[in-house]
């Protein structure tokens, strides 16, 4: 049998084929056993009969040659000499035995036991032998007769009878097997085009890609139906995914368009609420005030949908070497008026490069470090910092808050999930972005328990070619706060 493929779901109990073949196995012995059965007692039968039918002949054959006669005069009888009785018994391994009616022996062959005397001339069983026998008159004696008997042992039938049950039953048994190993390689057979269908199906679970076409067997049977029904049904799924996948794009496409329009007017909105808030008092300068935060974070929304569209069109910024410290360092000091109580520490120890889009790893850093506040108490401690190790460069963001939960921990990357704790009135695109931006980049994001905490890890691969000050023994790195 040939094994599951990797990724499929191993297999319980055992396969069709071996059930075909014992379910086949187990009528062939139910059918051999009763004709075994039916046949052993129609054989058993016969040879007790044909045993008994010999018996009657040798001794209907033996009784004219056996005479007996009494000598009045003397008071003896005489009969057939032993070693002649011993000569007819020999072929059949029999015994012979000539006595009075009265059970005194009068001759018999050698070793011959005493046997009762049956009532009549009717078969009888004595003593672990089948007896016969038959009345012969002794002459002289005026009308007496001596009682001629012929036995054999039982043991003898049993044996036989013993022999044609071992081969009954190892009949059965190799039966048995035979139409488990014939029922087995018929039902691998049937199954082939199965196999064939299953493992195309397997295949194409794997890749994801329906264009591919189910094998079609031969034989025009359910087997190939159902092969058919299988390729008529991949057809319409890659005819739907076709279809989904278009209106992604265009749906896609619309948020990009839709984005990049939204930022003209936005702009000039914010621009208009700023003049509007620098000159109003009161409660209208208040309801300024409100409307440019509203009007932020619409244009914030409209950058992080424009950023994902991107990436989902994969319609990348132009990257170009960019140091990821510098970067960091940035983000740090963009975000540290609105830290609040949050305590904010980094590590840019000096030129990092990586070929990226400045902008979107700017993007990528403080919504980063902007999660870590929003989901951590006040009086908590943020730390990003960025390093290398072999051909990557690594950018760490950690806080000693109280971690994620586990219900979050498989759905944290997705678009729009919020945690509980979400201090900030986010929309949940923050961590799908990072790992958009990661992802353009050729790089991967993780997260991690930080004991107490969360820790993000974030890998690029370096700018080819460059080199960091990590890699100078003699550098220094630069550890601190962000800048007021």
């Amino acid at each position: 049998m040939s094994s599951a493929p990797e990724g499929s779901t191993p297999r319980r109990g055992l396969p069709i084929r071996w059930r075909l073949a014992l379910i086949s196995a187990a009528l062939t012995l139910f059918i051999l056993s009763v004709f075994a059965i039916v046949v052993g007692e129609l054989t058993t039968s016969r040879i007790r009969s044909d045993f008994n039918g010999q018996l009657v002949t040798a001794v209907d054959e033996l009784q004219p040659r056996v005479k007996v006669t009494a000598d009045p005069f003397h008071q003896t009888i005489d009969a057939p000499a032993p070693k002649l009785l011993d000569d007819y018994a020999a072929a059949e391994h029999a015994v012979i035995r000539i006595s009075l009616r009265d059970g005194r022996s009068i001759s018999n062959t050698k070793n011959a036991p005493t046997l009762r005397i049956g009532p009549d001339t009717s078969p009888f069983e004595t003593d672990g032998y089948r007896v016969v026998q038959r009345l012969i008159p002794i002459q002289g004696s005026g009308g007496a007769f001596a009682v001629l008997q012929y036995a054999r042992k039982i043991s003898d039938i049993d044996a036989t009878v013993a022999r044609v049950r071992t081969f009954l039953a190892i009949g059965v048994l190799g039966g048995s097997l035979v139409a488990l190993l014939a029922g087995a390689w018929l039902a691998r057979r049937a199954m082939r085009p199965i196999d064939q269908l299953t493992r195309t199906a397997q295949e194409i679970a794997l890749t994801r890609d329906p264009s591919r076409r189910i094998p079609q067997p031969a034989a025009d049977d359910e087997i190939a139906e159902l092969a058919r029904t299988l390729d008529d049904m991949l057809q319409g799924l890659e005819s739907s995914r076709e279809e989904t996948e278009a209106a992604l794009a265009r749906q896609r496409q619309f948020v990009a368009d839709a984005s990049h329009e939204l930022r003209t007017p936005l702009t000039s909105v914010l621009v208009n609420l700023e003049l509007l808030a620098d000159v109003l008092d009161g409660d209208q300068g208040e309801a300024a005030q409100s409307a440019l935060r509203s009007s932020r974070r619409m244009r914030r929304l409209v950058q992080d949908l424009l950023l994902l569209a991107r990436a989902d069109a994969r319609r990348e910024q132009p990257h170009t070497p960019t140091d990821l410290s510098q970067v960091l360092i940035e983000a740090a000091a963009e975000l540290e008026p609105v830290a609040g109580e949050h305590r904010l520490s980094f590590d840019a120890p000096g030129h990092v490069l990586v070929n990226g889009s400045r902008d979107d790893l700017h993007r990528l850093i403080l919504n980063l470090m902007e999660n870590a506040m929003r989901h951590t108490p006040p009086g908590t401690s943020v730390h990003a910092s960025v390093g290398t190790d072999g051909d990557d460069v690594v950018l760490i963001v950690e806080d000693d808050g109280p971690g994620i939960p586990d219900e979050l921990r498989d759905r944290i990357f997705e678009r729009f999930v919020r945690g509980d704790g979400d201090r900030g009135g986010s929309f949940g695109l923050g961590l799908s972005i990072v790992r958009a931006v990661a992802l353009t980049h050729e790089g991967t994001v993780t997260v991690e328990d930080a004991d107490p905490g969360a820790r993000f890890i974030v890998c690029l691969p370096r700018a080819p070619g460059a080199v960091s000050l990590l890699d100078d023994p003699v550098a220094r790195s630069g550890t601190g706060t962000p800048p007021a």
